[in-house]
């Protein structure tokens, strides 16, 4: 479940916003969102009117920074997101500043991560060659194609599932500006098909030379995960490795423990885990920036522990 909104690029926040990223500071973001009346179970106006009124104002040649939130005005049918970034990619004249696009706004209060259908970036990515940032919340219909960018620096797809034919697509990628890469890997129950193969030329450095944080959240496969990046060549690119919200359990934890290339990072970052207390606590004692907060206790259910990720649905 995704909690808050995802709050502010760098230190441009608005209201509504109440998350974290690590990113530059974007210094005029704009928030779309269809207000919902609950009422009359719909919102006020279509996408197309709520957007050509927004055109329409002094904002866009000013907006460096879009949020989309909401963007159908049904409860049951979650829009053609493909128009939506068709007039998107329509006003990228009018839109001249533009170098940081999040679409999918939405806490799991207003629609869960895994009923967020999404479309095709590669037209987005070509009609700006100038964005910096791109940050996609929700995996269902999501696709990149063959895409070159020369200025990408950060991408960030957060889904309850991740397809493993988009992790091949990213890692086909012509992206040799990208610093930041962070994939929520999710549940095979919702999509995540993903395996460590489909991974392993992330692992082994093979894909973007300037990448500096590494995400690989929400993991169903953690433990496995984890003994493959122990000798990773990646390692000795990368700075910060994250590889929160997933089901990480001792037999992975141990391995990270054990590897003086994990010990050279800046920031390990394991939150949300199923760790034993005797190893959790032999992480404060090895002087790296690492945070394993919130333990996870594993469910049984018929005799069978289960340990799971943190957003699914």
């Amino acid at each position: 479940m995704v909690f808050d909104w995802i709050g502010y690029f760098g230190d441009s926040t608005m209201a509504n916003w109440d998350g974290q990223e690590q990113f530059e500071p974007i210094e005029h973001p704009v928030r779309l969102h269809l207000q919902y009346d609950y009422d009359v179970k719909a919102t006020t106006q279509t996408w197309e009117a709520y957007f050509n009124a927004w055109l329409a104002t002094n904002e866009p040649a000013k907006t460096t920074g879009l949020v989309l939130g909401r963007w159908w005005h049904d409860t049951v049918d979650p829009g053609d997101i493909d128009f939506v970034l068709e007039t998107i990619i329509d006003a990228r004249e009018r839109l001249p500043l533009l170098k940081a696009l999040f679409v999918g706004d939405f806490t799991y209060e207003e629609w869960e991560i895994s009923w967020i259908t999404q479309g095709d970036y590669a037209p987005v990515l070509a009609a700006f060659p100038q964005l910096e940032y791109l940050v996609i919340r929700g995996g269902s219909e999501l696709s990149f194609d063959a895409v070159q960018h020369q200025n990408l620096k950060a991408l960030v797809i957060q889904t309850g599932g991740l397809a493993a034919q988009v992790v091949r697509e990213i890692v086909a990628a012509d992206l040799p500006a990208l610093e930041h890469l962070e994939l929520w890997l999710g549940s095979d129950y919702y999509g995540g098909d993903s395996t460590l193969a489909d991974l392993q030329p992330i692992l082994d450095a093979e894909c973007f030379p300037n990448l500096e944080i590494l995400g690989l959240r929400d993991c169903e496969y953690a433990d496995d995960l984890a003994q493959a990046l122990v000798n990773a060549p990646i390692l000795e690119q990368i700075g910060c490795l994250d590889l929160s919200l997933g089901n990480l359990s001792d037999v992975g934890a141990e391995a990270l423990f054990a590897s003086q290339a994990i010990r050279c990072l800046n920031f390990l970052d394991l939150h949300h885990h199923y760790m034993s207390n005797d190893l959790l606590d032999c992480w404060a004692t090895i002087g790296l920036n690492c945070d394993v907060s919130e333990q996870q206790v594993p469910q049984e259910h018929e005799g069978e522990e289960h340990r799971y990720a943190a957003v699914t649905e």
